[in-house]
């Protein structure tokens, strides 16, 4: 049983970490496995000012590398692979991915999930080339530039404060003639002098040669459509996309119960399948936040610590 993992986790993200924490710290043979680097969606976060205990401001990367370090430390093995198809039922679960295949008596999944696109024509073609949905990836990109932030949520207000950094000017647009945002942020974004919104509107098409240049947007109240033009000393705006996410779930299709993509858990995190649990965004729940993910990773991890111990007898 030496080549069998106690626990394997799927993605490396504030759940996943705090998953592979708990479950190492619990002596359990863990392997956390992430396709691309460590954090999920908080590493494109400039400031995680709402997460208990951050009063120095620390920015979604400097939390994760804490998070990683601390996982680290406890024991929990991490590897770059891509899981392309997981068998789910009996008692040892087969997880095959690019590089190697996994066994695991029990498994995590937290794969969280991806910023949701517009879905308008242009979007696609221009995406890196004036369309972004990382603020602090591609925001310095745009300085003294024009920028429209689309969205009216906590992430996209956030967002939109956070890239007054760079730009001369930034433009929340919003479907609703109301921010969704909670209220003491959206109180910093109205008294910033270099945010402006446009209400009740979406965009209907993003337009330039190799180059974001121009985009329309449609009134939803009037049905009337407006061509936003780039400045024409600038020669092109930012257009930054915050309009929610996707579950990163398609893996699972099929194989444990989903409610509109999202896995469906107990409090305790149990999935459909015994032995398998699913934890932060991934999982259909009503606040997706940092500090809702690292709890539903520890739930987890306890959870599968002790499925372990009844079904094999530790």
């Amino acid at each position: 049983m030496t080549d069998i993992y106690d626990v394997v986790i799927i993605g490396s993200g504030p759940a996943g970490l705090a998953a592979g924490l708990y479950a190492a710290r619990a002596r359990l043979k863990t392997v956390i496995i992430e396709k691309e680097k460590a954090g999920g969606q908080i590493v494109t976060t400039e400031e995680v000012a709402n997460y208990p205990g951050s009063i120095e401001n620390a920015s979604g990367p400097s939390l994760i590398a804490r998070m990683v370090e601390q996982a680290d430390e406890f024991g929990a093995e991490r590897v770059l692979d891509t899981i392309t198809e997981v068998e789910l039922e009996g008692k040892i679960k087969v997880l095959k991915g690019k590089k190697n295949e996994y066994k695991a008596k029990a498994v995590i999944m937290a794969t969280g999930a991806k910023p949701r696109p517009i879905g308008c024509p242009g979007e696609k073609e221009l995406t890196g080339k004036g369309v972004s949905y990382c603020a602090t990836c591609d925001g310095a990109f745009f300085e003294d530039l024009e920028i429209f932030v689309i969205g009216g949520g906590d992430s996209a207000v956030e967002e939109a404060l956070f890239l007054t950094k760079f730009a001369r000017k930034v433009t929340i647009v919003h479907r609703r003639d109301e921010l969704r945002a909670a209220k003491s942020i959206q109180e910093k974004a109205f008294k910033n002098e270099k945010v402006d919104f446009l209400w009740n509107s979406v965009v209907e098409e993003i337009k330039g040669d190799g180059i974001v240049e121009s985009m329309v947007v449609k009134n939803t109240v009037t049905g009337e459509l407006t061509e936003i033009v780039a400045d024409e000393d600038d020669g092109t705006f930012g257009i930054f996309v915050f309009v929610g996410y996707l579950p990163e779930t398609k893996l699972f299709d099929g194989l444990v119960e989903m409610e509109k993509g999202y896995i469906k858990t107990d409090a305790d995190m149990h999935t459909s399948i015994p032995g398998v649990f699913a934890a932060g965004d991934c999982r259909v729940k009503s606040l997706r936040q940092v500090v809702t993910a690292t709890a539903d990773g520890a739930i987890a991890a306890v959870q599968a610590e002790r499925y372990i111990g009844e079904v094999f007898d530790i």
